[in-house]
């Protein structure tokens, strides 16, 4: 089938893509909503606007629109007519998206793709957490954590390249700390600068970091593909 993908440029999202071709799927094209605020049930905030170099490095065209507003009824309607526009130029036939454990998310994605008569595909769903994120770091994606939000995360976590003795860390945080080990609950948002679908690695050459004594973002300010590498 020939797909969307509902893109956030996270782990993921584009892992989401590595299984759906593995299955055969042709993923033409990616949508990326650019949320009002951090405050969003149904979407990422930071980074998003860098989605345009992994698109251009997976060489898969990349359709954007802005929410202005945090209301999950109003994202959702700016969601349809993304949808609506990806069927109109592309011919999809679905929606791929890396949705784990969130049935709000996943209820509310097979509503809408129902009522564009088109197929709501999630392949990481219900992946046992460990699992899945040492099988992301087998297949060679190379992602970092942005931003964190909950006990045990704390400022070191910003910018990270996560390696497999993290994940061990961050498997024994979670069991200490009770939070979800592949983030599935917000703990932390992802941005993948490098993986077998990608032509040429991302280079981030300037960024800052936030941190408030709980809550943390790394932000890039900077970046490019990295032709040499």
């Amino acid at each position: 089938m020939k797909l969307a993908c509902l893109f956030s440029g996270g782990k993921d999202s584009t892992y989401a893509i590595h299984l759906a071709k593995k299955q055969g799927h042709d993923v033409v094209c990616l949508l990326s909503i650019f949320a009002k605020s951090e405050e969003s049930h149904l979407l990422h905030h930071p980074n998003l606007r860098w989605t345009k170099l992994q698109s251009e490095s997976m060489n898969i065209p990349q359709l954007t629109i802005i929410s202005n507003s945090n209301e999950t009824s109003d994202e959702l309607i700016v969601m349809e007519k993304l949808l609506q526009n990806a069927k109109e130029q592309f011919q999809i036939d679905g929606l791929v998206h890396g949705g784990i454990k969130s049935k709000f998310q996943k209820e509310k994605f097979e509503t809408l793709c129902l009522k564009l008569n088109l197929v709501s595909i999630a392949p990481l769903w219900e992946t046992n957490p460990k699992e899945y994120m040492n099988q992301l770091l087998d297949s060679n994606f190379h992602f970092m954590m942005v931003t964190v939000s909950s006990d045990g995360l704390d400022e070191q976590w910003l910018g990270k390249l996560i390696s497999k003795s993290d994940i061990e860390v961050l498997n024994n945080l979670s069991d200490k700390f009770g939070f979800n080990l592949n983030f599935e609950g917000g703990e932390s948002e992802t941005f993948v600068i490098n993986c077998p679908l990608f032509s040429y690695p991302i280079k981030i050459n300037k960024f800052t970091k936030n941190w408030d004594g709980y809550r943390g973002r790394f932000e890039i300010v900077d970046a490019e593909l990295n032709y040499n590498a």
